[in-house]
């Protein structure tokens, strides 16, 4: 994301990835950006042993949701890799 923006002249500072994408100069389709926020919910409780009321992170994430941010995640990419090309 942060590579588009500055291909596109701008500079981008954060990691939320929903507003990264809503920030582009281009057109960016309303769900792609649904996507973007999906990754972010990932972001601080996957990383943070108290990002849980309880239990470690592992034991709130399982292959769904794995599948689900890999999935899209590429999906981002792609997109940029479409706009950078």
């Amino acid at each position: 994301m942060k590579a588009l923006h500055l291909h596109l002249g701008q500079e981008a500072w954060g990691h939320v990835v929903a507003r990264l994408l809503r920030e582009l100069p281009v057109a960016v389709d309303d769900a792609l950006v649904d996507k973007g926020k999906v990754l972010d919910n990932f972001y601080v409780p996957t990383r943070y042993a108290n990002g849980h009321p309880e239990g470690s992170p592992f034991e709130h994430y399982g292959s769904i949701q794995s599948d689900e941010a890999i999935r899209y995640a590429g999906e981002i990419i792609t997109f940029v890799r479409a706009q950078m090309a």
